[in-house]
């Protein structure tokens, strides 16, 4: 293949590359795969890999010469651009798995994957002795003057305190037996539910990217059979708060009065801030 059609395809796997970012970018599927701060460096990295690849276009054509002698022998025996493997084997192999990737991914993960991230997991104690006594004394009259009370008398708190608050001795007295409403993606209970009664709610917490993602998980018990919600579809709960102890370690768990189907919020994941 001549040099310059294969530097047209090198420049045309660069630039479609850099589509791929700017596209993620502009239709909010970012929102997915990467925190907030980290968004800005994505789109700043897909305009670059869009000049980069539009200036080698444009400039494929042009003969510049190495720097030696070649009077009088074969052009190609000369090729310094030349590889191993053929120009259009390799931009085949650096373009089609993102077209397919891009193609057949639902922007989510499986069960199997959440798995993975603590879905099933039971959050573990995450304040010490020092760090408590240097901290202020939480009162139940603060926690009720920073949430936002329902028409019907519930508690506004997110997943993320609820499932912090088992780890917290302190946090988890206050709102053990609080009337309480949350919201989460819906997803079947698979461990300690003999009965079929419970579900599962959670959300993920983002550090920087989808690879980092950790499942934030609370216990749904009905005392009944479950309301009929595809599976992480998105669901509001209103209900008592508790924490069982069961098997030896405690639980977040929402003895639930209500549930409803509810809207995605504007953020997909928990970030840092």
């Amino acid at each position: 293949m001549k040099p310059h059609f294969r530097r047209m395809l090198q420049a045309l796997a660069v630039m479609i590359w850099g589509g791929a970012i700017l596209y993620f970018y502009g239709s909010g599927r970012i929102n997915h795969y990467l925190a907030t701060d980290f968004r800005p460096i994505a789109f700043a990295g897909g305009l670059g890999l869009m000049v980069l690849g539009l200036f080698n276009l444009l400039t494929a054509t042009q003969e510049v010469g190495c720097g030696h002698d070649h009077s009088g022998e074969d052009e190609a025996a000369h090729d310094h651009e030349a590889g191993d493997m053929h120009p259009l084997t390799a931009f085949i192999l650096m373009v089609l798995p993102l077209v397919l990737s891009i193609a057949w991914t639902k922007d989510k993960y499986s069960v199997s994957a959440l798995t993975r991230k603590g879905l099933y997991e039971t959050p573990k104690n995450l304040i010490t002795p020092f760090l408590a006594s240097s901290m202020p004394k939480l009162t139940l009259e603060e926690i009720e003057n920073t949430h936002c009370r329902t028409e019907d008398g519930f508690l506004q708190f997110n997943l993320m305190e609820l499932f912090f608050a088992t780890g917290d001795r302190e946090l988890q007295t206050l709102i053990d037996g609080l009337k309480i409403e949350t919201e989460g993606r819906w997803m079947t209970e698979r461990v300690r539910n003999p009965n079929g009664s419970r579900m599962r709610l959670y959300r993920l917490f983002m550090t920087c990217c989808a690879a980092d993602s950790q499942a934030i998980p609370v216990i749904l018990e009905f005392g009944t059979t479950p309301p009929d919600f595809p599976d992480n579809s998105w669901v509001k709960v209103s209900g008592t708060m508790r924490f069982p102890l069961e098997e030896g370690e405690l639980h977040p768990l929402i003895m639930v009065e209500q549930a409803i189907a509810a809207e995605p919020p504007f953020e997909e994941s928990f970030m840092r801030k």
